[in-house]
């Protein structure tokens, strides 16, 4: 299991996923945009220069960046 405080579960059948920070849940992400506003809301300020770091960030399922049901960032 990663280490990283920040997990981007894997797509939802209906689009989007569920992001938690430390352990809890932030939301429901439909893009990197509704990502880094978790983050800023959870303290991160420049949380769109950590998405791709994997000590910060564990994408889980799918590839990065994308959000499932024909969305994108």
């Amino acid at each position: 299991m990663s280490e990283a405080p920040i997990v981007i579960h894997r797509p939802a059948g209906t689009g989007g996923r569920r992001v938690t920070i430390r352990a809890q849940g932030a939301g429901l992400a439909r893009s990197d945009n509704d990502v880094i506003e978790f983050l800023r809301r959870a303290g991160l300020p420049d949380a769109g220069d950590v998405l791709d770091d994997p000590r910060w960030v564990q994408w889980q399922g799918g590839r990065p960046h994308e959000y499932g049901a024909g969305l994108c960032q």
